[in-house]
Parts: C-alpha cells; sequence; structure tokens
C-alpha cells in the first residue's frame, strides 16, 4: 500500500486551519503532517517535517503566500502548492503557477470542493514516472484539470443551480423536500428535483425518505459538503 500524501496546512485562522484539517484527513490517501498559522511557523514545519503537499493560504499575518512559496523554492524545497485564496486577480494566479501551484481553491470552498481538488492531485501524482509518450504526459496533467463534479451538466443552468444549493444550505440540519426548495427557489417541483438529485450525485448533499403520519415518505434532501 502507498504512503499516504503528507500535507501541511497554512492558514492564519485557527478555525479554518482546523476546518481545511479535517477536511484533508477525510479523504483517502492524505494526511496532515503539521498545521501552520503563519509563513515563519510553516518555514519551521517544512524544515523539521517531511511534506508532500502544502495547502497554502495566500494571505498570512506577517507575509504573502507566494513570497513564502518564493523562499521555499530558492532553498530547494520541491513539495508541491494548493493555493486558498479569496483573491480572483489573475496576475497572482499565473505568479503562483510559475512558483509550482499545482491548484487554486477560491474562498469560501465546501468539503466537496477540496475533495476534488485533493483526489485530482492524487491521480496526478500516481501518473508520476517516466513517461512513454504524449498520451502519458496528457493523462498526466489531465488530472489535474478534470470537470469538477460539482459544476452543472448540460440541462442544467448554474444560475439555478446556486439558488437551489443557497435554499439548502440555508435549510441546515433540518433539510428540504423538492416541493419546499422549488417554493423558496422559485422553480417547479420536478425542476427542483433534478437539481437536488445532481447536488446528491456531486456528493454535496445526501437524500433519506422521512415518515410523516400518514401516506408515503418524503424525500428530504439535506445540505452535506460542510466538513
Amino acid at each position: 500500500m502507498s504512503e499516504p500524501v503528507r500535507v501541511l496546512v497554512v492558514e492564519d485562522e485557527a478555525v479554518a486551519a482546523d476546518a481545511h484539517r479535517l477536511y484533508v484527513e477525510r479523504v483517502p490517501g492524505f494526511t496532515v503532517a503539521a498545521v501552520a498559522h503563519s509563513a515563519a511557523a510553516a518555514r519551521r514545519a517544512l524544515e523539521r517535517t517531511p511534506i508532500d503537499l502544502v495547502l497554502l493560504d495566500l494571505y498570512l499575518p506577517d507575509g504573502h503566500g507566494l513570497q513564502l512559496l518564493r523562499g521555499l523554492r530558492s532553498m530547494g524545497h520541491r513539495a508541491d502548492v494548493i493555493a486558498v485564496t479569496s483573491a480572483r486577480d489573475l496576475a497572482v494566479v499565473r505568479e503562483g503557477v510559475s512558483l509550482g501551484v499545482v491548484q487554486y481553491v477560491l474562498k469560501p470552498f465546501t468539503f466537496a470542493t477540496l475533495r476534488d481538488r485533493l483526489v485530482r492531485y492524487g491521480e496526478f501524482r500516481a501518473a508520476a514516472g517516466e513517461a512513454a509518450g504524449q498520451d502519458d504526459v496528457d493523462r498526466a496533467l489531465a488530472a489535474l484539470r478534470a470537470p469538477r463534479p460539482a459544476d452543472p451538466p448540460k440541462g442544467l443552468s448554474a444560475p439555478t443551480l446556486d439558488r437551489v444549493t443557497q435554499a439548502l444550505r440555508a435549510a441546515g440540519e433540518d433539510g428540504l423536500t423538492a416541493q419546499s426548495t422549488a417554493t423558496l427557489a422559485g422553480l417547479s417541483r420536478i425542476t427542483a428535483r433534478r437539481y437536488l438529485e445532481h447536488l446528491v450525485t456531486a456528493g454535496l448533499a445526501t437524500r433519506a425518505p422521512r415518515y410523516g403520519q400518514v401516506g408515503r415518505p418524503e424525500l428530504h434532501y439535506r445540505w452535506e459538503a460542510r466538513g
């Protein structure tokens, strides 16, 4: 059995860092080797602990994450990086790519989003080695840019999916039926159910029958991707 990917979580906010740690630990094949709340702490962790992958928040109290990464590369550290940021600046993205950032995750994100990035990274890492030809290279790179399972398939629109998602998340532990979702999102019950089923298939929601006093049980959907 292959060794798990050793992850360093770098996040200045303690609550977010703990959530990210829990997210990573839920993905088979990954383990959190260390958690750092600053660039200085991240450097110390990388000096003391073998790390394969850094989950790096770009905005740290003692410096920008890319500055940290630039310093690590100059010292010859070759750990891969998944950058976590709320910034949508493409210049930052380009610089990160040049420094070896293999994936970006935009805040706020769900467990399903990070799981998707980690699974893709794991596939990319598993494909490492000598390539027999161009097809092998293409397959390895394709693992990093595969479409996210949460993206709406043909026939479903992103704005409508957002409305359904927001309604389901707001419902919390109680969840929603297709009819109540339809009412909140301004859709027909059949349409609402299609979107809810998509979220279930994507691993972002669960469904379970709920029995009332009379009649057939009613399916209740609940948002699941919270960690």
